[in-house]
């Protein structure tokens, strides 16, 4: 029944910016922590960044200086601020909740294309 719905991908030339969101449907739960992973064609799934209900954030090196991670704790909602987009960023990106002892969910995944 609770989902993971994303949006905010999209086409973008390089250089460009894009802000993917990932809310939480229907009831509402305790999230411990939130993340985005990547994957582009013909590769493995790759996290990206990730964030506490504390604010901890961590980041891919790839994305370091560039995307950002946020949450609204009270909405449960996160987002990833992608700045600076690069061809090689191009892949579908899922999020992730994770929430507790009930495991983690995972969202549909949103495409983001860069053009060169």
């Amino acid at each position: 029944q609770v989902q993971l719905v994303e949006s905010g991908g999209g086409l973008v030339q390089a250089g460009g910016s894009l802000r993917l969101s990932c809310a939480v449907s229907g009831r509402e739960f305790s999230i411990t922590a939130m993340a985005w992973y990547r994957q582009a064609l013909g590769k493995q799934r790759e996290l990206v960044a990730s964030t506490t209900s504390g604010g901890n954030t961590n980041y891919a090196d790839s994305v370091k200086g560039r995307f950002t991670i946020s949450r609204d704790n009270a909405k449960n909602t996160a987002y990833l601020q992608m700045n600076n987009l690069k061809a090689e960023d191009t892949a579908v990106y899922y999020c992730r909740a994770f929430l507790g002892m009930r495991g983690d969910i995972w969202g549909q995944g949103t495409q983001v294309t860069v053009s060169s």
